[in-house]
């Protein structure tokens, strides 16, 4: 499973376990939800700004967001 593979299923899981859609996400991080939809199919990767947006809603570190710590 690469990266990219772990950010994708990381996000998914994560808006998930909180409860939210994808607009909703969308609105609080200052994206449009085609590129949350985008994010979560692993067609298209967030930049830095968005990786910290996301990285702070969730309360999670951005190696635990793209799944760095979960690669052997």
């Amino acid at each position: 499973m690469t990266y990219q593979n772990k950010f994708k299923d990381n996000l998914k899981i994560l808006r998930q376990e909180r409860k939210i859609g994808q607009i909703e996400l969308a609105k609080i991080i200052g994206v449009s939800k085609g590129i949350i939809s985008l994010w979560e199919n692993g067609l298209r990767e967030p930049n830095l700004y968005s990786l910290i947006m996301l990285s702070k809603f969730f309360n999670v570190s951005i190696d635990e967001l793209v799944g760095l710590n979960q690669i052997n």
